[in-house]
């Protein structure tokens, strides 16, 4: 019973060291607000703006990157592994 009357004076006492209106100012009241300002020019389509990659829209940018990425490497295996195929010499 003795600490839980310690503890209950303490919270007490932790309480009242914060004065209401520090409590208050801690509260986050913003909400979803910030979510609506946008930061410099608005993002786009990479379709709409094919050669200027610094307006596309983030994920578009990725998808495109990686897949030019692919392509360059499959491309590169062609190149060096296509030639390298089993010839069978047929001796008469």
């Amino acid at each position: 019973m003795a600490t839980s009357l310690t503890m209950a004076a303490r919270r007490a006492v932790a309480f009242t060291r914060f004065p209401s209106s520090t409590t208050a100012s801690l509260v986050q009241r913003r909400g979803l607000a910030g979510a609506a300002d946008h930061h410099g020019p608005p993002k786009v389509d990479c379709w709409k703006e094919p050669m200027n990659p610094a307006q596309w829209k983030e994920e578009h940018f990725v998808i495109v990157s990686l897949s030019g990425w692919g392509l360059l490497f499959y491309g590169g295996y062609k190149l060096f592994t296509g030639g390298k195929k089993n010839k069978e010499e047929v001796l008469v």
